[in-house]
């Protein structure tokens, strides 16, 4: 694959449903060209989309808690381009203290939601250009300083983690003018946040999206909620 035209072109992993799906909607509507994935080989609503994009959407597919796929993903598309690399990766083993936890389910959570959305990041970081932006959803549970009323330990602690993991590349590439993005995108009504969750998935993706356009070209690190304010680490 190539891309020779001067149109935005974002790479979006993890956009089978939920979230990603709905920022692949929203980059689609934006006028991007966009390379988004799903994890297996039932149709999704992503490939519906795809077909009314009219050709701005391209759907690739790959489980990012595979290494070979992911490899085999980026030599697909090695010689594209990208203004933004975003990786939407989450699951919950709900709402269990960490001794109800056994380590089959701490591994599978950890792995998800941590170690694989940053092999992501170092595996594709040579496709995004230099004024472009990686970015990786968060949570807000993912706050050490927020912590006040436990629930959900484990899923917290795989967002703490990936929050490390991403500080560590950023200091690892302190000289790299990319933009570096943690994004919270709110309680969000989805598979995972729940019917009670506070946020619609409109009211959530849009500023998501208007959040990472804001901080374009800006370089460094931030970890971001979807209104475009700071969470605290």
């Amino acid at each position: 694959m190539t891309n020779a035209t001067s149109e935005k072109v974002a790479l979006l992993i993890g956009a089978s449903r939920g979230l990603g799906l709905a920022m692949a909607t929203e980059y689609v509507t934006r006028g991007w060209q966009v390379i988004a994935t799903v994890r297996g080989a039932g149709r999704t609503q992503l490939q519906d989309l795809a077909e009314s994009s009219g050709g701005r959407l391209t759907v690739e597919k790959v489980d990012i808690t595979v290494p070979a796929q992911v490899a085999a993903l980026h030599r697909r598309v090695a010689d594209m381009r990208f203004d933004l690399l975003f990786v939407n990766a989450g699951i919950s083993n709900g709402d269990l203290e960490v001794n109800d936890v056994s380590t089959e389910t701490f591994h599978r959570v950890m792995v998800t939601n941590a170690l694989s959305p940053m092999r992501v990041v170092e595996a594709f970081q040579d496709v995004v250009t230099p004024a472009g932006t990686i970015g990786v959803m968060s949570s807000r549970q993912g706050s050490i300083t927020l912590n006040d009323n436990a629930g959900y330990e484990v899923y917290r602690a795989s967002k703490s983690a990936l929050n490390q993991l991403m500080r560590s590349f950023a200091a690892r590439h302190v000289d790299d003018p990319r933009t570096l993005l943690l994004i919270s995108p709110g309680w969000v009504r989805t598979e995972l946040g729940g019917p009670s969750a506070l946020l619609t998935i409109d009211e959530s993706v849009p500023g998501v999206v208007d959040t990472i356009e804001k901080h374009v070209g800006e370089g460094g690190l931030h970890f971001l909620d979807y209104r475009d304010q700071i969470v605290p680490w």
